[in-house]
């Protein structure tokens, strides 16, 4: 079966490519994936694979049945929003949406479960089980796709037993994948704190309640707040990314916004530490006069990849790519709204390799210059098929 795969991706290489370009050329912002969504439905068309549209906007979701569909059913997810960033690439397939790109690889995880898609509907008489296919807008953006199309019962009808996805990783050269069985990825949660004062003149601090300074307290004593309140041995992030206030260099403001994120690997230190940063900030601003409006709406759960599923998928990824190309991965501070699913369900989410020998295609997601070595569609796409397979198959 690794051959037949194997050579279905070969054969199927330069469609996928093309199709990565298409979608690459034409990026759309989270729960914003019409056409997007138009395009990988016109494909699983064009290959006789029945699916339904509309799921959370523009979500899709089809169901793959083998010879035996009666038996267990296993989910492969990809997602499909682009970032508000401004493409820096020069090649013929640059966004042609200005101020919007796949900088986070979303292009190469649709293509790459379009290419699964056509792979095992092509050998479905030769797998039993059923693989359901995901195929999620808006992962960039709270609340989340994956939580909105849950809530509209992706996961049910059938009910997946497991959920497996991938993700790019500039980090590897393609045709290599990545694992990390238990905690792998952190929460992440945004941060909104307004600070209230009473402005008035620079040269007259005295008649005010300076929301500018007060921030500044605020921001260095949350740190202090972070790394003494919390376990050492648990990660955790604090980070504010925008600051806000002000008019001149002699007028002291009314009010000061600041945005951040909060991530940690640990659920029940999320919360705590949610509180702790809304006493903090609220105490600090009352002892200097000034009034503080704290927001910390939970976002993406951390995500923890199932032992037992992510050690098989391992053992499948050896079998498919060679021992030599599964390499171990370490924990990231990075959130993804796959922590959804397997909150429901086993999961294993990996990587894979997208750079050309570690030299070429290195630069990092979320930056103007991403870009892959398009070998790694034939192993993504192969990746997918052959663990859905698999865990299909128990």
């Amino acid at each position: 079966m690794t051959e037949k795969i194997r050579e279905k991706a070969l054969q199927y290489f330069p469609e996928v490519q093309a199709i990565r370009h298409y979608l690459h050329a034409h990026p759309e912002l989270s729960f914003e994936e019409n056409n997007t969504s138009d395009f990988v439905s016109g494909k699983l068309t064009s290959w006789g694979i029945k699916h339904q549209r509309g799921v959370a906007g523009t979500g899709i979701v089809a169901v793959l049945e083998g010879k035996q569909p009666g038996g267990r059913c296993i989910a492969l997810r990809a997602d499909m929003d682009a970032l508000p960033i401004l493409e820096l690439n020069e090649t013929n397939y640059k966004s042609q949406n200005a101020g919007v790109m796949h900088a986070c690889g979303h292009d190469v995880h649709t293509s790459c479960l379009l290419g699964a898609a056509h792979i095992l509907h092509e050998l479905r008489d030769e797998w039993s089980g059923s693989i359901k296919l995901i195929f999620q807008p808006g992962e960039e953006k709270h609340p989340g796709g994956a939580s909105v199309m849950i809530q509209e019962g992706v996961l049910e009808n059938p009910k997946p037993e497991a959920i497996l996805a991938l993700h790019v990783y500039p980090n590897l050269p393609s045709g290599t994948v990545g694992f990390r069985a238990g905690q792998y990825m952190a929460s992440a949660d945004e941060v909104y704190i307004t600070i209230l004062g009473k402005g008035g003149h620079a040269a007259l601090p005295h008649q005010t309640v300076d929301p500018i300074s007060i921030s500044a307290l605020v921001i260095s004593g949350l740190q202090q707040v972070i790394s003494r309140k919390g376990n050492p041995l648990i990660p955790s992030v604090l980070t504010f990314g925008k600051i806000q206030s002000g008019f001149a260099t002699n007028v002291i403001p009314d009010k000061v916004e600041i945005l951040g994120t909060f991530r940690t690997m640990d659920e029940k230190w999320r919360y705590e530490a949610h509180k702790w940063i809304k006493d903090f900030t609220e105490q600090t601003c009352a002892a200097y006069g000034a009034t503080a409006i704290v927001e910390i709406p939970a976002g993406y759960p951390s995500v923890y990849n199932d032992p037992a599923l992510t050690n098989k998928a391992t053992d499948w990824a050896r079998a498919y790519v060679g021992e030599a190309n599964v390499h171990d991965l370490d924990m990231r501070m990075a959130g993804e709204d796959f922590s959804f699913y397997t909150q429901s369900m086993p999961g294993c989410f990996f990587r894979l390799g997208t750079s050309r020998d570690g030299k070429e295609f290195t630069s990092a997601v979320h930056t103007p210059r991403f870009d892959i070595d398009e070998d790694a569609l034939k192993t993504g796409m192969g990746m997918m098929a052959w663990c859905g397979i698999n865990a299909a198959q128990g």
